[in-house]
């Protein structure tokens, strides 16, 4: 091992196979694709921007280019194939969960920003698959007495809205759409979560595939633990949204400490109590 190689950080994804995962997806499996994309435009009519360079970052060109026609599409790649200062729009479009470097990805979307641009990105948050996660967890633990990286580990929303601070996005926000579908069973959702392009890519992940006695015992213990009626089963998809703008020094600022006019006590008509030292 080299120096560098021994200061460089592990890698969370293995990109050869989560390209691989994404060339088996099927059409029936990308309706939250889908279903991003349109949330994406919706929350854009809401803006009251004309944006007339925008650039997508996506995983699944296909899908984002039916929303967004006149977007430059640009692979989900460590290094993002955009011009600085180039666009008024950049949207990343539900991939920045796989990303080995997720500030790196928002950084590169900022420069690539016209002062005072949009950035909007849709991700899987730390909800996604969380009936799956706790159930694997547990046969696993009951049947090999360890864990194996099985799952890719996704932020919170606080934990995430951090990351468009730490990038120097100006106007912050980051909001969640929790989304429950229901399954036949377990075996049904790991098959679907194939279809989405979403299966394990993880870097450490084990190579060796689910023995049918494993996944009956998962199949048995999700139905158990998280029905959905109808001898169905819940799976829940946390849908974080991410909102930012390049800074201009048009945006409106915090006010300096100490520069009110007027007493918060006054205007709520209550007494000002002093704190003890």
């Amino acid at each position: 091992m080299t120096q560098t190689d021994a200061k460089s950080p592990p890698r969370l994804t293995d990109r050869e196979q989560l390209a691989r995962n994404r060339r088996r997806a099927a059409p029936e499996g990308l309706f939250l694709q889908r279903l991003a994309a349109d949330e994406v435009k919706d929350r854009l009519t809401e803006v009251n921007r004309t944006f007339t360079k925008p650039a997508v970052v996506t995983g699944f060109p296909e899908i984002w280019r039916e929303s967004f026609p006149d977007a430059k599409i640009v692979a989900d790649d460590d290094t993002l194939d955009l011009e600085v200062g180039m666009h008024d729009l950049v949207v990343h479009g539900l991939s920045l969960h796989w990303a080995n470097d997720p500030v790196g990805q928002l950084i590169q979307a900022k420069r690539a920003l016209k002062p005072d641009g949009l950035f909007m990105g849709v991700m899987f948050g730390g909800q996604t698959l969380a009936e799956l996660r706790a159930v694997l967890a547990e046969v696993e633990i009951e049947t090999t007495g360890g864990l194996s990286p099985r799952i890719l580990p996704m932020g919170e929303i606080r934990d995430l809205g951090a990351l468009l601070q730490r990038a120097g996005f100006a106007l912050p926000v980051a909001d969640s759409d929790l989304r429950k579908v229901t399954y036949p069973d377990a075996t049904a959702l790991i098959r679907d979560l194939r279809l989405m392009g979403e299966r394990n890519a993880l870097e450490q992940r084990l190579n060796q595939p689910l023995s049918r006695r494993f996944l009956n015992a998962v199949n048995t213990r999700y139905a158990r633990h998280f029905p959905a009626g109808d001898g169905r089963i819940t799976a829940s998809f946390d849908l974080v949204f991410l909102t930012g703008w390049a800074p201009d020094d048009s945006q409106p600022k915090p006010l300096r400490p100490g520069s009110a006019a007027a007493r918060l006590a006054d205007a709520l008509g209550t007494d000002e109590t002093k704190l003890p030292d």
